[in-house]
């Protein structure tokens, strides 16, 4: 029987933003993306739990010492998209619109290639306090 564990690490991290598809007209971006749209780009405080699934280590009871995955967070994210607007400060949203979804999409990507491919991974990320996604869903 499998004895898997599931840890959480909750982070937060501040960014700017703007929901913009280049490919459409001001008019058709304006009516997607309401608000979120707007010129000079917009901010949320953003909530990051990482989720890792795996079973503890028989030496050191851990599934993942919390101390190397916070500084995996740190150095992978939060030094990244820290108060950074993610349009314009980050390659990683150069060419991506940076919507909840990419972003998670774009923070389990840079955290699965730390991590021993043996750990299950998820992320979950708050834009707001009621609207938050999970990747992989």
């Amino acid at each position: 029987m499998s004895k898997k564990v599931a840890v959480f690490r909750k982070e937060h991290f501040n960014a700017a933003h703007r929901l913009n598809n280049p490919e459409w007209t001001k008019e058709e971006n304006k009516l997607v993306f309401g608000l979120c749209n707007n010129d000079n780009y917009h901010g949320h405080n953003y909530d990051l739990i990482v989720k890792v699934v795996g079973e503890p280590n028989p030496n050191t009871g851990y599934v993942f010492d919390m101390k190397q995955l916070s500084v995996i967070i740190k150095e992978q994210i939060l030094d990244r998209f820290d108060h950074k607007n993610l349009n314009l400060d980050t390659v990683e949203f150069a060419s991506v619109n940076p919507t909840a979804e990419n972003i998670a999409i774009v923070i389990y990507d840079l955290l699965r290639e730390k991590l021993d491919k043996g750990l299950e991974l998820k992320i979950r990320l708050y834009e707001t306090e009621r609207n938050f996604v999970e990747y992989p869903a």
